[in-house]
């Protein structure tokens, strides 16, 4: 019988998808569950009892089989007899690696004695707000023995590991009535002979802790509403936080680029509109799942809802450099010579008061769930704070174990980052043909995208092929709108937290010769090409010259702006208009380490809607071949005699912003297969 197919990891699965998809009951990637059962040692063909747990890293609420750690009962058990004190513990986790049945399955986690010590079929080990907030109450210990009397256990704060398991075993046995404990400055443990047990148990203390709170929570637990605190109108607040954006993302990326999230969750404008908001913020989160995501605090602007953006970004950095300043003392006041080095001294979570929360990670998921995370922290001060005091674990409690060994090791282990991890790319014109193979490359290489495109629901398709929106997001933009383009934009910072990329690749063409071409025609294309790339890159360049990290503006031009042909006037003369672009913003935007370059391909009928439009059938016209065989056509009359495709100048675009070519600024890369008469001169 394989490991998937045994009742009690079955059991197990199935308790911990339904736990961890209610986010009452615990956080994306938080908590561990485990179940105890026997399998045949395909050595000895005998029983042998093991422990299947969530394997450190894992998220409950997606667990698969391969995401349990397996180990033998009797091997963890001996454990006990040869644990050298709490001062040593970390060896501990080890020390699991020779008790793995088999190949073992995934990395045990620091929690793993919890769940093989205490006796019992399968132990739930959680963070939910409502029990969080119990265990951060200044009277957590009564307060857990007036709402579950006998049936919930207190354990004072310990640092996760091998003692903790300990003492939660030592608990169960002395407390046979009880269900589970309210772990001080935690979160909860439960468990039962059953699977259903357990996640029965589980609930019932989840559920009782909220519903006490609820009942007998003071009528405002922040304190009361601050003036000038109000959220703002949400079209008013969104197009502030995107105005400030830049900025805070300058501030959460000095030490090493970011990208971020934005939430204007009706939770955190409550929070940040009343008076104990400073207080509670400096205090600082207390579960470990928490600040390992949020940091310790958060950077709290302390002005009201109507500050103007400029005096917001020049408050902002005020802060942040005070924040910084407040992050190497807390980190010299607590390290020693083993500690790791400091890993940096941004902020993760920036709050605004009347506009919202920044958050900001390696990745977008990690950005966001980092927002997710504090505002369960929200939820657990709203808790204690209505019932008590909050009251979170000390500092020097958070520096163990944000500088923990065992948690740098984990960090150490991290895969390396993509080329263009962290960076943050709109492509325009991207639903279809060479937009959207740049922008499938640049994602594929680590990037987030915005996919802008006239057309909504196929730029959203397009994100969609690429992945979530974590990784890619459709928005609509007519180029030729300096609204629409500051509003597609906007857009792009909100949802990833900056700007970083930008390839104007948005696009049409007429092929008329001088009597034919209109003046339609003619400001059609201009409007788009010339005039749409120009709104685009000015709208862009705020941002980028605000974050401070340099970037990159590509421009797809084309062969033809430099290759004089017949029957293409309006369409050559906006390429050529383009191209020139790229050489003045290059000189303009350099100061700023941002660099300009431009690709010009030809030939690319493949996925290409200009070529689908119309102008392929004119071009076969025009040469007297098929229009099915125009690609092939275009590559034999080249040097290469290949054909172009659009994946070939997605390639050019990541060969300009991939992180080589850093001194290289107004260029122009042909990816023509070799065309002489276009040879830059």
């Amino acid at each position: 019988m394989s490991e998937s197919q045994n009742p009690a990891v079955e059991a197990l699965i199935t308790r911990s998808h339904r736990l961890g998809a209610d986010p009452k009951n615990t956080n994306y990637a938080g908590g561990n569950t485990s179940a105890k059962g026997t399998a045949v040692d395909p050595v000895t063909g005998e029983d042998v009892e093991l422990l299947w747990v969530k394997g450190s890293g894992g998220d409950l609420g997606t667990l698969k089989p391969e995401g349990l750690a397996t180990l033998r009962l009797d091997r963890m058990r001996k454990m006990v007899d040869t644990y050298p004190g709490v001062d040593r513990e970390d060896e501990m986790v080890a020390a699991f690696d020779y008790c793995l049945h088999g190949k073992g399955g995934a990395a045990p986690s620091i929690d793993t004695a919890m769940h093989g010590l205490v006796d019992a079929g399968h132990v739930d080990h959680l963070h939910p707000d409502s029990g969080i907030a119990i265990a951060t109450a200044a009277d957590g210990e009564q307060l857990t023995a007036t709402i579950f009397g006998e049936q919930v256990v207190w354990v004072p704060w310990r640092r996760p590991g091998f003692q903790l398991g300990l003492d939660i075993a030592a608990i169960k046995e002395k407390n046979p009535q009880a269900i589970g404990c309210i772990l001080g400055g935690h979160g909860i443990t439960a468990w039962g002979d059953t699977s259903e047990e357990a996640e029965a148990n589980s609930l019932w203390i989840i559920d009782t802790a909220a519903a006490y709170i609820r009942e007998h929570s003071k009528a405002e637990p922040f304190g009361p509403a601050l003036d000038g605190r109000a959220p703002l109108p949400k079209a008013e607040r969104r197009a502030k936080a995107a105005a400030l954006m830049p900025t805070v993302r300058s501030i959460a990326s000095e030490d090493k680029p970011q990208v971020g999230h934005f939430s204007d969750d009706d939770v955190v404008l409550e929070f940040l509109a009343h008076a104990e908001h400073p207080r509670l913020a400096e205090l600082g989160t207390s579960c470990p799942d928490h600040f390992l995501r949020t940091k310790v605090k958060p950077l709290v602007l302390d002005l009201p809802a109507d500050a103007s953006v400029e005096d917001a970004t020049a408050r902002l950095r005020e802060l942040h450099a005070a924040y910084r300043e407040d992050y190497q003392a807390y980190y010299d006041r607590h390290a020693d010579a083993d500690s790791p080095a400091i890993r940096g001294a941004d902020p993760a979570i920036v709050l605004v008061p009347g506009v919202g929360m920044f958050s900001f990670g390696k990745d977008k998921q990690t950005a966001r769930v980092a927002g997710e995370f504090y505002l369960n922290a929200i939820h657990v001060m709203r808790g204690a704070e209505g019932l008590s005091t909050y009251a979170p674990i000390d500092e020097s409690e958070k520096f163990r174990i944000e500088y923990w060994a065992l948690e740098e090791a984990k960090l150490q282990r991290m895969p390396k980052p993509r080329p263009l991890a962290t960076r943050i790319a709109l492509v325009t014109g991207a639903a279809s043909g060479i937009g959207k193979a740049i922008a499938q490359r640049l994602a594929a290489e680590g990037a987030v995208v915005a996919i802008a495109d006239l057309d909504l629901e196929k730029a959203r398709a397009a994100a969609a092929e690429i992945g979530g929106t974590d990784r890619a997001i459709g928005v609509a933009v007519d180029v030729s709108n300096e609204d629409a383009v500051k509003q597609a934009v906007d857009e792009t910072l909100l949802a990833f937290g900056g700007l970083d990329i930008v390839v104007n690749n948005a696009g049409l063409s007429l092929s008329k010769s001088l009597l034919e071409t209109t003046e339609k025609d003619w400001d059609l294309q201009h409007d788009v090409m010339a005039k749409g790339s120009f709104l685009v890159s000015k709208s862009a360049a705020p941002a980028l010259i605000e974050q401070g990290l340099g970037g990159d503006v590509v421009y797809i031009s084309s062969k033809n702006s430099v290759f004089a042909g017949p029957n293409n006037i309006a369409y050559s003369a906006t390429k050529a208009d383009q191209a020139h672009q790229v050489r003045l913003l290059a000189a303009e935007l350099g100061e700023h380490q941002v660099r300009v370059n431009g690709v010009n391909p030809d030939g690319v009928v493949q996925g290409s809607g200009i070529f689908a439009s119309g102008w392929g059938a004119n071009r076969a016209k025009t040469y007297g071949i098929e229009e099915k065989d125009l690609g092939k056509f275009y590559a034999q009359r080249t040097i290469l005699k290949r054909e172009v495709l659009p994946s070939t100048v997605a390639n050019a675009v990541f060969a300009l912003v991939g992180g080589e070519l850093t001194h290289t600024t107004g260029l122009h890369v042909p990816v023509d297969a070799g065309v002489a008469a276009a040879f830059l001169r």
